[in-house]
């Protein structure tokens, strides 16, 4: 499990989270919600151990280890993935370099090149083309499909419906749900909250840098009221 307990966070002398707490179960996907500049992005960061922002206070726990010693590297040997936001694909590699890029493409363990494919049948179909030649949806299939490479039990996604075509939206928002049902945990950073609410479990929400609301999912769907003010949204 994922426990951030009063997560203090600076880039620099900026003070961007004041206290996050939230959690992660195994099986669990959980969205993270908000505004922007409310410190999504940075509590993503801060997780994966990258070099900025800096953490100052509080604790970061995977499965009971403490995440703050551990560079970025080993905090994914202890299978937490990424997607970023931008899916930070490189332009001039294969589909299929991609997704090998970590593990061989005979690997017959976790998830394989095959199984992604059987994932992402579109990426199949693309395996020779470069980052640079995909689609936005094709790019954030890829972006999902590198993560699932490292057979992660944890991955973190930053605003991954961003920029997708409604219909794109509503297959991803499938693949997350069914990633949800194999046991891999999930932390969801989103402003689409129509999009979090077809997926998640509960929902936490960041505003200046501190969870003010935590719930189910299900209660926000019968009442949304309580997040809309939160959100701004109407």
């Amino acid at each position: 499990m994922l426990e951030v307990r009063d997560l203090h966070s600076f880039y620099g002398d900026a003070h961007v989270l004041h206290g996050a707490s939230l959690t992660v179960k195994p099986g669990e996907v959980v969205a993270l919600l908000g505004r922007n500049g409310m410190g999504k992005s940075t509590l993503i960061r801060s997780i994966m151990r990258l070099a900025q922002p800096q953490v100052r206070k509080g604790t970061l726990t995977w499965k009971g280890q403490d995440l703050r010693p551990l560079t970025p590297h080993e905090v994914a040997a202890r299978r937490i993935a990424l997607v970023p936001q931008g899916r930070r694909l490189f332009a001039s590699l294969t589909v299929l370099e991609h997704l090998t890029m970590l593990k061989p493409a005979k690997a017959q363990e976790g998830w394989t090149v095959d199984r992604v494919f059987s994932m992402f049948p579109r990426l199949a179909e693309r395996k020779g083309h470069n980052g640079n030649q995909l689609s936005g949806g094709e790019r954030q299939m890829l972006a999902v499909g590198r993560a699932l490479m490292i057979d992660p039990e944890l991955i973190l996604m930053d605003e991954p419906s961003e920029g997708l075509a409604p219909v794109m939206v509503q297959h991803l928002e499938t693949i997350i749900a069914d990633l949800g049902k194999t046991g891999l945990g999930i932390l969801l950073v989103e402003q689409n909250l129509y999009s979090a609410l077809a997926v998640a479990d509960r929902l936490y929400v960041l505003e200046t840098g501190k969870v003010v609301h935590e719930a189910s999912a299900e209660s926000v769907r019968n009442d949304q009221s309580s997040l809309m003010r939160y959100l701004g949204v109407h």
